[in-house]
């Protein structure tokens, strides 16, 4: 038997790097997408490296986005990163991903998409009904607010920002009476429980791909699209283009209360969007359907449509 001591294992080096925030439901996201990746490309998770970047819209806590800058502000810097090469992917929440992308850069692809429905957190009570006239909700989104104020015009609703945990911490010590959150990211944290209340998408419509983890990659690399297209769901990917799509006919922001959905049924992708006024006072709705191959289209139609038909006053012209 030889004496020779065995050499420790030669760290794995990285095939590819994802650019992800850093809160806890980022690294969430980043996590479930590196586990994706090693199992399809039969490669161990430390082949997949994960690089934390810090975007300009974790930084801002004072502010609601719309005044901020928009959406874009919680992908800017990963998309920076894209760009020069210092990550080969960035995973996102897909409803943070704005309407329009820098060049260069494309969503490749997406994870089965969550549960699309909004929760109700609240210090008491079970259900929107049972908060007094004049509560105080906490939210930092546009649509959530416009569409509580469409039910609830009683309600008084404030900003309220920062990740998953800081905004339950501020119900639970009665800074506010209740906020709204994802399902999905209260589900992907082991919180679901937190939820007092989850809204029917009927009456309460999420906003264009919420519970869709989003993959953006650059789109002359031809390697790093394969390798997401090996774990990219067909149906997801379906849904959000006909929801893109209808964003970007409205030309959607964060300073125009928007919400959409689109589901697959059999070989048609049926499509509902709501534009609403921020204070929920009045509001134009569309619901379409057509065959998956058309998903872009019927978003863009519906969009034009709404942008044609709508009072100028709702899309914020």
């Amino acid at each position: 038997m030889s004496d020779t001591p065995k050499s420790e294992p030669a760290s794995v080096r990285p095939r590819l790097t994802i650019g992800t925030r850093g809160s806890p439901l980022a690294l969430w996201q980043a996590h479930a997408v590196q586990a994706a990746l090693s199992a399809a490309l039969k490669v161990p998770a430390e082949a997949i490296a994960i690089s934390v970047i810090r975007t300009s819209g974790d930084q801002i806590q004072d502010r609601a986005l719309s005044e901020a800058g928009g959406k874009g502000l919680f992908t800017k810097e990963i998309e920076e990163a894209l760009l020069d090469g210092r990550v080969d992917l960035a995973v996102h929440s897909a409803k943070d991903v704005a309407t329009f992308l820098p060049e260069g850069l494309h969503l490749a692809g997406y994870l089965p998409r969550a549960d699309v429905r909004d929760a109700l957190i609240l210090k008491e009570g079970a259900g929107l009904d049972d908060l007094p006239a004049g509560a105080r909700i906490g939210t930092a989104s546009l649509r959530r607010e416009a569409q509580l104020r469409r039910l609830r015009p009683d309600l008084k609703v404030e900003l309220l920002r920062g990740n998953v945990h800081t905004r339950l911490a501020k119900v639970k010590d009665g800074e506010f009476d209740a906020t709204l959150l994802a399902l999905a990211g209260l589900t992907r944290l082991g919180l679901a429980e937190a939820a007092s209340a989850l809204l029917d998408p009927a009456d309460f419509l999420p906003a264009v791909g919420q519970g869709a983890v989003a993959i953006e990659c650059r789109i002359d690399d031809p390697d790093t699209n394969a390798a997401i297209a090996a774990i990219a769901c067909r149906d997801t990917g379906i849904a959000l283009d006909a929801e893109r799509a209808f964003l970007s006919a409205l030309d959607g922001s964060c300073r125009t209360p928007i919400a959409g959905l689109a589901t697959v049924e059999g070989r048609e992708v049926r499509l509902r969007g709501l534009v609403l006024v921020p204070d929920g006072s009045d509001a134009a709705e569309i619901e379409a359907r057509a065959p998956i191959v058309d998903a872009a289209r019927l978003g863009t139609e519906c969009g034009a449509t709404l942008r044609a038909s709508a009072p100028a006053r709702l899309l914020g012209l």
